[in-house]
């Protein structure tokens, strides 16, 4: 700060670095050996969240005949992975195979508050309220314990990505200001974290207040009134104005309680009697720890059954739907519209690359891609039986410039996708111009050897713009999903593959609406929002390549990349039109 003198900040830096000593001593103290040991990576760290090691586990323990285990370790990871349909049928094999009763499946990842408030849960809907409260009141000591730990562990190593991305250089103390924002992020997280059930995209709403809630009513019928206006007053500091509880019968007790004080003050006054109104809602020291409800309270998230809650409704298309527009190109063959694939704003089309031009895209692809591009460097980010490449129109059009591949080839990568942007633009019939929000040539290679009675999907179905809740039948338009995309579209590359049909289905994520075989040159394009869940079958042999589209309406979120890639465009044409100028006769200008 202003006037605080030279070398003012080194007393926090010295408690700071001190702090650090301190945590890596305890580390090695608890843990052993040098940091690197228990410092894992982030693949590592989201395989453990997504419960990857119980996938290997069960295939281990089968091997070992120890079937009760298998289906443990089986279970424990379909919790939190169920749309892995594989899994699923293991799981059911086992119990046929072990003769195990549903009763005996056991989640081993089980968060300990959310067994608690399930059991309170389905007590109060017993109505058994003391159990309820003894369930709910657990649920609550346990909430605010794994809530330190989760802060705790946000604690640790954390990047920017889009900084990485942009190239971002930070001094020291935009460096110490994006790590911290960083852990403050994710602790102010862990509301959400702690309120959302393995495999949920979405948390369950109003969690923490939903406590108070059932304990305020579980309370009031057991006779403990103060106790209810405890948890009563608790569950309004997070809602003060919630009609429910407002409105509910203890709150209108005390209510008319008021409202009698009130009229027999004023007869007093007025009738020339004395009165003293006595207290009776005073109470004398405060509440116990684990009833205090901390600040920032997220109360935003998926349906949950309770007393005070309020259905978040998924956000509708605040836009014309239209459909029909010209396609701009010839040669180009209309296949079906919205109504002919059972959904809300999708189209197929046919011949929208030619077949020289598919066979150039792939050659393209082939030189280009990475393993894992696009995905994290992950080989395998949807399934473990397939390999994922890509690359995008940048890195084309940059291998292009260092003659790695044909530059004219690397451009029609650039010139299909904006071809296939103007199409969607058009046939849609949008009233504002379409921008790229990413673009991303695509293959998948079914793994030799995992192919055996294959149940799950070389990509699960999601929406594009919105997180997919299948058993809510509802999608949250909130992150981490790209919210802000309005179209999406697939250009096939090729069909001398086995699987990989392009699927539509229901919000249940189950009912298939539409089939499409992907072939040379046809295009399915459609609106990104939760009006069209949509996944890809298993690739059971081959390769399979795409060109895949995303747009955006809202310019604030154009693909950076495309930006780039424009400007290379731009210089390419200005060469070549410089190399035209020096190739013309001197004789032509007479």
């Amino acid at each position: 700060p202003p006037g605080a003198g030279p070398g003012a900040e080194l007393p926090f830096f010295r408690s700071l670095l001190e702090r650090a000593r301190c945590d890596r001593s305890c580390e090695t103290q608890r843990l052993g050996g040098p940091a690197s040991r228990h410092r894992v990576g982030e693949d590592v760290r989201s395989d453990f969240q997504r419960r990857v090691p119980y996938n290997y586990l069960q295939r281990a323990y089968i091997k070992l005949n120890q079937l009760e285990k298998a289906v443990e370790a089986a279970h424990t990871f379909f919790v939190a992975n169920p749309e892995h349909m594989e899994m699923q049928q293991n799981i059911e094999n086992y119990r046929a195979m072990a003769g195990v009763e549903a009763l005996q499946l056991v989640d081993r990842e089980a968060k300990l508050h959310m067994e608690s408030y399930n059991a309170g849960v389905k007590h109060y809907e017993a109505d058994d309220f003391e159990m309820a409260i003894k369930h709910f009141e657990q649920a609550l000591r346990e909430y605010f314990i794994e809530d330190t730990e989760c802060r705790i562990l946000c604690e640790g190593p954390q990047r920017f990505e889009e900084y990485e991305y942009l190239g971002y250089k930070s001094g020291l103390y935009e460096a110490i200001a994006d790590h911290y924002m960083q852990v403050l992020v994710c602790q102010h997280e862990c509301v959400r974290e702690l309120a959302t059930r393995p495999g949920r995209l979405s948390p369950i709403e109003n969690f923490l207040p939903l406590h108070y809630d059932y304990l305020q009513f579980a309370y009031y019928r057991v006779g403990e009134y103060v106790k209810a206006l405890e948890c009563a007053k608790a569950y309004l500091l997070c809602h003060p104005d919630d009609e429910d509880v407002l409105d509910n019968d203890l709150t209108m007790f005390v209510k008319r309680h008021k409202l009698e004080s009130e009229l027999i003050k004023s007869a007093a006054e007025g009738l020339g009697f004395s009165y003293t109104e006595p207290n009776y809602w005073i109470r004398y020291g405060g509440r116990q720890d684990e009833n205090r409800v901390p600040s920032g309270v997220n109360t935003e998230g998926a349906e949950v059954h309770g007393l005070s809650m309020g259905k978040k409704l998924s956000p509708k298309i605040d836009r014309d739907l239209r459909e029909g527009g010209p396609l701009l190109y010839e040669n180009i063959t209309f296949v079906y519209n919205s109504e002919q694939l059972n959904g809300t704003q999708r189209v197929l089309l046919d011949n929208v690359l030619s077949e020289e031009q598919c066979r150039e895209l792939y050659s393209v692809a082939t030189g280009i891609m990475i393993v894992g591009d696009g995905y994290r460097g992950k080989t395998s980010p949807h399934t473990p039986n397939e390999k994922f490449e890509g690359a995008t129109v940048l890195k084309a059009l940059k291998s292009g410039y260092e003659g790695r591949v044909p530059l004219k080839s690397a451009r029609l990568f650039y010139d299909i996708s904006e071809k296939a942007r103007k199409i969607v633009e058009s046939y849609f019939m949008l009233n504002s111009t379409l921008y790229f929000s990413y673009t991303h040539m695509v293959c998948r290679t079914a793994l030799s050897g995992q192919q055996d009675r294959r149940n799950d999907l070389s990509h699960p179905i999601h929406a594009d713009n919105c997180l997919l809740d299948p058993e809510a039948n509802e999608c949250w338009k909130e992150p981490p999903a790209y919210t802000f995309r309005d179209y999406s579209a697939l250009l096939y590359m090729n069909d001398d593959f086995e699987g990989g049909e392009f699927i539509f289905t229901e919000m249940d994520a189950k009912t298939v609406t539409a089939s499409i075989k992907p072939k040379c040159g046809r295009m399915i394009s459609f609106s990104s929002g939760g009006e069209n869940p949509h996944g890809v079958k298993a690739v059971t042999k081959g390769q399979r390549c795409a060109v895949a589209l995303w747009f955006t309406l809202d310019p604030l979120y154009r693909e950076l990349e495309r930006i780039q890639a424009d400007e290379v465009i731009a210089i390419l044409d200005e060469e070549q039109q410089g190399k035209h100028e020096l190739n013309i006769n001197p004789k032509d200008e007479l």
